[in-house]
């Protein structure tokens, strides 16, 4: 692997940390470097140098980012930095209940994310709450297949 990858969390209770430390050992077996940061204090730098990241976010309120993810986000949205050297994927968490705001949280990285130049590589995993199922475990599934067209995608460039 040329680069490492930087699990990016964002999350109100834990959950999304649970999940992103679930990944980033799973990846770890498979002798994939990469590191969970959580979003609090974060700001544009962290994406200076380009890279693979992985975003791990639920959702919170109205279809809002957690609280340690806003000041990150306002950031990116007030700075607008060039992301075009910037791979990522997307790990959202919701509830299905809450249908007009599910993975919004999530959603709106990928938008602001994708509206920098970062490009997104496969499709985002969108867990489902209301499912029952364990958000950890799906993710781990998730990103077994993800991370490999992810590494060659951020390879090329």
């Amino acid at each position: 692997m040329a680069r490492a990858l930087s699990i990016l969390v964002g999350t109100m209770t834990g959950t999304a940390d649970l999940v992103a430390q679930e990944v980033e050992a799973s990846l770890g077996q498979r002798g994939i470097a990469a590191s969970v940061i959580q979003m609090d204090r974060l700001d544009e730098q962290v994406f200076a140098q380009g890279g693979l990241f992985l975003i791990c976010t639920s959702t919170y309120g109205q279809g809002d980012v957690p609280d340690n993810a806003r000041d990150f986000v306002e950031r990116l949205e007030a700075i607008r930095p060039d992301l075009s050297a910037v791979h990522f994927g997307l790990v959202a968490l919701g509830d299905r209940t809450y249908a007009t705001t599910y993975c919004h949280g999530g959603l709106k990285f990928d938008t602001l994310l994708s509206e920098l130049g970062a490009r997104r590589v496969g499709e985002m995993f969108l867990h489902d709450a209301s499912e029952g199922t364990m958000a950890e475990d799906e993710a781990v599934a998730w990103v077994d297949g993800w991370v490999e067209d992810a590494m060659a995608a951020s390879d090329a460039t």
